[in-house]
């Protein structure tokens, strides 16, 4: 028992570090880190069952921050646990039933929201749950299962129907500024794929924010600030 404890206690520093490390690199670099994959997302996971003293608050924002929403393998594993976390089939020192629906809410749709659905009708969740929905757009067909919950009469469900009728998705977030600042970019003649994505960087273009260094790095004519 005791080497078996050991022996995870530093596969879980070595998780830390590699990640740690790759953020020092990208920060050298002036850019942001790569999200979380999702063999590092079901890392995480196990971190937040049995978090490591002192890194309760760096793993918390793993998972809260760092995990991309949508429907891939890593928002999977994200929503699974967080669902399981609000159904109480799983625990974390970190993160109760209350915070794992609202970090749910912000995954934006996809594998988040059948769980979420689900919760409307838990009495002391529902509210919540509802209040996630009510700012979440990409629904598909899951819209009809709200409508249909609302339609028997479940007060939760008739909550998201009402807010999504006044566009509060809309109406809670800051009003746009009277003033915006641009850059625009001015080359002579016609500006094309090479200036904003040199052929020679085709490598990095999955990864946007290390492919945008190389943004007009060709020299040309009117291009006075570019890389050597």
């Amino acid at each position: 028992m005791q080497v078996s404890l050991t022996a995870r206690i530093y596969e879980d520093k070595l998780v830390l570090e590699a990640y740690k490390a790759h953020v020092a690199e990208r920060t050298e670099l002036g850019i942001v880190p790569r999200p979380l994959s999702a063999e590092q997302v079901a890392d995480v996971v196990e971190l937040l069952k049995n978090p490591p003293s002192g890194e309760e608050q760096f793993i918390l924002d793993l998972i809260s921050n760092r995990v991309p929403p949508g429907v891939d393998e890593a928002a999977y594993i994200k929503a699974g646990f967080l669902s399981a976390v609000a159904k109480g089939e799983s625990t974390s020192p970190l993160i109760d039933t209350k915070k794992a629906v609202e970090l749910l809410g912000t995954m934006l749709g996809g594998y988040n929201i059948s769980a979420l659905i689900e919760l409307l009708e838990d009495n002391e969740l529902g509210p919540i749950a509802a209040g996630q929905l009510s700012h979440t757009l990409l629904m598909f067909d899951a819209f009809h299962d709200v409508a249909e919950k609302a339609s028997a009469g479940n007060d939760n469900a008739q909550h998201v129907i009402q807010s999504w009728a006044d566009a509060e998705w809309f109406t809670c977030r800051s009003k746009v500024p009277e003033q915006l600042t641009v850059v625009v970019f001015k080359v002579p003649g016609e500006t094309n794929t090479d200036d904003l994505s040199p052929a020679q960087d085709a490598w990095s273009r999955p990864d946007i924010p290390l492919h945008a260094k190389a943004m007009y790095k060709n020299t040309r004519e009117g291009v006075t600030n570019a890389p050597a």
